[in-house]
């Protein structure tokens, strides 16, 4: 396979961008447990993963291949906290309807267990269907993890599923015991050490 064209995201990009990530995760466990219904799911998803992305545009690193299917949202951990995204709460509300609270619940759980050392933390890595398993993913973490390494600076993530979690730590990334939504379901705290 052709090593993928990887490219830095710009604020037209944030819209189709939420959307991949929805596509891409609207069947994992946590998304079923957000988001309930399957009619509504995909773009209640698309709506909260937009608000994230354009907070990350701001604030971070958005990484993605030139065909807009496959995408890594960076965000650094390495001094002051970064701000909530604009008027978060009222778009939050806006996106996801019935479902906020348990959208709420995951933000203070993602909080409650995110390290406080200085590191780089990759919020979403998502690739389209039609593309996983190709490589593209590891592509996107190989381009980062390189940058990362010369500056000598870690990164964090919360794998949410085992395949995802498996695949992180072949890239250097070590597993936490996991925290778990209300039903049980685990996200996995991973931690890749300056240098991997």
């Amino acid at each position: 396979m052709t090593a993928p064209v990887i490219e830095r995201a710009e604020t037209a990009d944030a819209r189709v961008l939420g959307e991949l990530i929805a596509e891409a995760f609207q069947s994992l466990a946590a998304c079923r447990w957000l988001v309930p219904d399957p009619v509504g799911r995909l773009q209640i998803l698309s709506d909260d993963f937009h608000i994230l992305v354009e907070h990350a545009l701001e604030w971070g690193l958005v990484e993605t291949t030139a065909d807009r299917r496959a995408v890594a949202v960076w965000l650094p951990a390495v001094g002051d906290p970064l701000p909530p995204p604009s008027d978060y709460d009222k778009r939050l509300v806006a996106a996801c309807g019935e479902w906020t609270e348990r959208f709420r619940l995951l933000d203070d759980l993602f909080e409650a267990n995110h390290p406080q050392e200085a590191h780089h933390h990759l919020a979403f890595l998502a690739v389209g269907p039609e593309r996983q398993g190709n490589g593209v993913g590891s592509a996107l973490l190989r381009h980062r993890h390189a940058f990362l390494d010369e500056q000598g600076l870690p990164a964090y993530l919360d794998a949410s599923s085992a395949d995802s979690r498996d695949l992180y730590a072949r890239h250097g990334y070590r597993a936490s015991e996991p925290f778990r939504l209300p039903d049980g379901t685990p996200f996995w705290p991973m931690w890749r050490p300056a240098g991997g």
